[in-house]
């Protein structure tokens, strides 16, 4: 992705090509975001829509020192995150556990992972439960750490943790139930 400082001060303007051109080109970054946290595409597009404005109405505050696509990137994580806070059915659905056990169980690197395309993965990641899967996101692929997933969804560290280890488990047994399923089908075959 690549945004030229011009077509940023355009946008500042409120010039509509420029905000259009700047949408299609951070669209598939942006919504690669959205497709994580969301269960279904259309619930990422409409995110990914939210998150845009959002974009655009804080582009002038925007640091040229600091790379375009991390500053998006965190605009978009935090709009998840707010919409998720919003959803207080969804909040009331959240488990809480105080207590973590640390397992070296998932510390394996699973060769069935490595043979998969990225579909198959974000499909396997979406099946997880709204709160485990949000876990998962900001910690695996976002980077944060448990104190701060404890804060950004208002959970304890521990239960952080603990939709973390749920998460792994709940997706070690996916893979390893399709590798079954591929397995029996190959075998069957002959």
């Amino acid at each position: 992705m690549d945004i030229q400082p011009h077509l940023i001060a355009s946008c500042i303007r409120q010039d509509r090509k420029a905000e259009y051109e700047l949408y299609k080109l951070s669209y598939s970054y942006l919504m690669g975001i959205c497709l994580r946290y969301a269960k279904d595409r259309d619930t990422a597009s409409e995110m990914l829509n939210m998150g845009y404005m959002k974009i655009l109405k804080n582009l002038s505050s925007y640091k040229p020192e600091i790379p375009f696509k991390a500053w998006i990137r965190k605009i978009m994580v935090n709009t998840l995150i707010d919409e998720y806070r919003k959803n207080k059915r969804e909040r009331e659905n959240l488990t809480y556990v105080e207590q973590y056990y640390d397992s070296s169980d998932f510390s394996e690197v699973n060769e069935a992972v490595s043979r998969m395309d990225f579909s198959a993965i974000l499909d396997h990641i979406n099946a997880l439960p709204d709160a485990t899967r949000k876990v998962f996101n900001l910690f695996a692929i976002d980077g944060y750490s448990h104190k701060e997933i404890g804060e950004l969804l208002g959970i304890s560290e521990g239960t952080s943790k603990w939709h973390l280890n749920a998460a792994r488990q709940k997706l070690k047994e996916q893979i390893a139930q399709q590798q079954f399923s591929n397995y029996n089908t190959t075998s069957n075959e002959f």
